[in-house]
C-alpha cells in the first residue's frame, strides 16, 4: 500500500471527500498531518465522513464546506469563503464527479450534467483558488480523471451534447476533458513561471458508490443493463483502497512531474498498484487543449488573472 508522505502544515481541499475515492484520499492526507478540506455537496453526509475519518484518527485536521459542482454560483461562494480565510493552499484534489446518467440532465447554469460537474465545475473551482495557491511554497493541483478517456473525443461543435445524447459517450469526454486540463494547466504554469504542479490521475475499475448510485443518480433503481452488469461484471476490480492510492500518489509523491498521469499497474489499467501511465494522444495536443481551456473561460466566466497571479480572479478573457 503507498504510504502517504508527511503532510504535516499542508492544508489541502479535496472535492467530494463524503464518498469513494475522494473520502479515502482525504482520510490519508489527513492521517499524513495535512489539514483537509472536505469539500462535498451534501453537508450531512461530509459530516458523517469526517466524524469517521476522526474515530480512526482522532488527530486529524478536518473541516467540512458546501460545494456543488453543477452549480458556478455555489463554486464561486465556496471559492470566496476559502478566499477570505486568506489561508495559503498546497493541495485541490479535483476528484468529484458524476457518472453516466441515463438520460441527458442539465447542471443549473444549463451545461450537460458529466461535462459541467465533472469539467467545468472543477476547471472554475482550480482557477479561482489560483491566489492561494500560488501563496503556497510548492502547491499542487491533482485532478482524476479515468480510464474512458482513452475513448474520449472532445465535441467542439456540440459540447452539451443538444443533438444525440449518449451516456458513456458523454462521460468519456467529461473525463478526457479532465485529463486535457491538466495537461494544459500544466503548460500554463511553465509558461509563466508558476512553481503549480499540475498532475493526473485515474482509479481503474474501483468500486465506489459511482457504480452504485451514479447512474440512477438517485432514483429507485439503476437502468437495468446497469444493475446486471454492475452485479455480474466479470472485469476485475479493486476496493477503494487502492483505487485511492493513483490519485494520492499524483497528489503528494516526491518524484511526481508537471502534466504526468497514473493508474492502476494490472492487466490493462484496471487493478493493482499505481504507476506512470500514458495519457491518450488526444489529451496531448496543446492546440486542442488551449481551445477547450479558452470555452470553459468563456462557458464559466472565470479566467485566469491578467498580470499578477494574486490578484482577483478577473472575468472571462484572453490567456
Amino acid at each position: 500500500m503507498y504510504v502517504v508522505p508527511d503532510q504535516t502544515g499542508k492544508y489541502a481541499v479535496v472535492t467530494g471527500a463524503n464518498s469513494g475515492t475522494g473520502k479515502e484520499t482525504a482520510k490519508r492526507l489527513a492521517a499524513a498531518g495535512a489539514h483537509v478540506v472536505l469539500a462535498v455537496r451534501t453537508v450531512s453526509k461530509g459530516e458523517a465522513a469526517r466524524d469517521e475519518i476522526l474515530a480512526a484518527h482522532p488527530e486529524a485536521k478536518l473541516e467540512v464546506r458546501r460545494i456543488d459542482l453543477a452549480d458556478l454560483a455555489s463554486v464561486e461562494e465556496f471559492a470566496a469563503g476559502m478566499i477570505a480565510d486568506g489561508k495559503p493552499l498546497d493541495l485541490l484534489v479535483n476528484n468529484a464527479g458524476v457518472m453516466i446518467p441515463p438520460s441527458r440532465m442539465l447542471t443549473k447554469d444549463g451545461f450537460e450534467l458529466q461535462f459541467g460537474s465533472n469539467f467545468l465545475g472543477p476547471f472554475a473551482l482550480t482557477v479561482r483558488l489560483l491566489p492561494l495557491l500560488l501563496a503556497a511554497p510548492a502547491p499542487r493541483v491533482a485532478t482524476m480523471s479515468s480510464g474512458v478517456a482513452n475513448r474520449g473525443k472532445i465535441q467542439f461543435d456540440d459540447l452539451q451534447w443538444e443533438n444525440r445524447y449518449r451516456s458513456t459517450s458523454a462521460y468519456a469526454q467529461s473525463k478526457l476533458a479532465d485529463l486535457m486540463f491538466s495537461h494544459q494547466l500544466a503548460a500554463i504554469a511553465a509558461e509563466r513561471g508558476w512553481n503549480l504542479l499540475s498532475t493526473a490521475a485515474h482509479p481503474g475499475y474501483t468500486k465506489t458508490n459511482l457504480q452504485s448510485a451514479g447512474a440512477s443518480l438517485g432514483r429507485d433503481k439503476l437502468p437495468g443493463w446497469y444493475a446486471f452488469l454492475t452485479r455480474h461484471n466479470p472485469i476485475p476490480k479493486q476496493g477503494v483502497e487502492v483505487g485511492a492510492e493513483p490519485l494520492l500518489y499524483a497528489a503528494t509523491a516526491p518524484d511526481v512531474q508537471p502534466g504526468s498521469y497514473y493508474g492502476p499497474s494490472g492487466f490493462m489499467e484496471m487493478t493493482g498498484p499505481s504507476k506512470k501511465v500514458n495519457s491518450p494522444a488526444r489529451a496531448l495536443d496543446p492546440r486542442a487543449n488551449t481551445r477547450l481551456w479558452l470555452e470553459a473561460e468563456r462557458l464559466t466566466g472565470v479566467a485566469l488573472p491578467a498580470s499578477s497571479p494574486n490578484t482577483v480572479i478577473s472575468p472571462a478573457a484572453e490567456l
